[in-house]
């Protein structure tokens, strides 16, 4: 039986796991989880009572949360990628990116995006401003952190740019990445040309409409 995914192609953190998946080549089944399919929304709710996507079905086993995710397709589905390294040091980093990718980077966003949400303007002027003084700040600290390096880690690509490429992507559209940071916009620049992330993008080109703040005409 071949691997399921549920989630949206839109989702960043349904993009995270889709990175992983094309980087080795895993071969899995999409339900993408839009209005008008309710036999896949209410299969997902029944495996998720806490209706979070993505989540991946591997025969009668329902694996949540993205970082545990990309982690269980390297134990039970590995391939030529390793995205989690072998030394318990190296790991412990790139666990660090993939963490401060998505609570500092992706959850910044959120704010700008559930503020836009609301309809209300004064709820979006104020997420957006609590967005762009959390990017602001962690742009400047991974301009630093990032100097000399390829990937997020260091020379390999792991799970810290499968979640830095969704991360970055939208944090650009919500507050641009200035030209004072030139290491970050190289590294988000080199992330939008990884075949595996050009994909996870290109097939959610149909619906940046969704994308609140209004989707620039680029990338």
């Amino acid at each position: 039986m071949p691997l399921v995914i549920y989630g949206h192609p839109f989702s960043s953190y349904t993009q995270k796991v889709l990175i992983a998946l094309y980087e080795n080549g895993v071969p899995f089944e999409f339900r993408c989880l839009e209005p008008g399919m309710p036999a896949d929304w209410n299969e997902w709710q029944r495996r998720w009572p806490l209706r979070k996507f993505p989540l991946l079905v591997d025969g009668e086993r329902n694996v949540a949360e993205t970082s545990i995710i990309i982690e269980y397709l390297q134990l039970a589905h590995p391939g030529p990628v390793r995205l989690l390294p072998s030394d318990p040091m190296a790991a412990l980093e790139v666990r660090f990116f993939d963490r401060f990718f998505d609570l500092h980077v992706m959850n910044a966003v959120q704010h700008a995006v559930d503020g836009a949400l609301t309809g209300d303007p004064v709820k979006r002027r104020e997420g957006l401003a609590l967005a762009v003084d959390k990017l602001e700040r962690a742009y400047a600290w991974l301009e630093g952190r990032l100097a000399g390096r390829t990937w997020a880690a260091g020379d390999e690509f792991t799970l810290a740019d499968c979640a830095s490429a969704p991360s970055l992507f939208y944090a650009d559209w919500t507050h641009r990445i200035a030209d004072s940071f030139p290491v970050l916009r190289a590294y988000r620049a080199r992330l939008l040309a990884r075949p595996s992330f050009a994909r996870a993008v290109d097939e959610a080109r149909p619906f940046r409409s969704y994308f609140p703040l209004g989707a620039p005409d680029r990338d």
